[in-house]
């Protein structure tokens, strides 16, 4: 598994809890919006690897916009919830340079 699925995974999953309305609420408040800075910071690193292994960086940029406008109350929390679903979406799909690495070997 390349290491852009396996971010994808990681960034997906933070997404969904920070989707949930009570809980990812509690954690963007009680941490003064830290984890949106991080997001972002997690993001950037997700689309830079997913470009270079040639994946779709759909869920990566929706996950930048997600965590510069997720400050907004209920469009954060449903930009988080589809976020996540993209980012799980595309993190089940192999990249193209695995698909043709294995073409090359079989």
């Amino acid at each position: 598994m390349s290491t852009s699925r396996i971010l994808k995974w990681t960034t997906g999953a933070c997404e969904a809890v920070l989707g949930v309305p009570i809980l990812g609420a509690a954690i963007v408040l009680g941490y003064l919006w830290a984890p949106l800075g991080i997001m972002l910071i997690l993001h950037i690193i997700t689309l830079i690897f997913t470009l270079k292994d040639g994946g779709s960086p759909i869920g990566s940029i929706l996950g930048i916009i997600t965590s510069c406008i997720a400050w907004i109350p209920f469009v954060g929390m449903t930009m988080h919830i589809i976020t996540a679903i993209l980012l799980m979406i595309n993190a089940a799909k192999p990249d193209r340079t695995t698909l043709e690495n294995k073409q090359y070997y079989a």
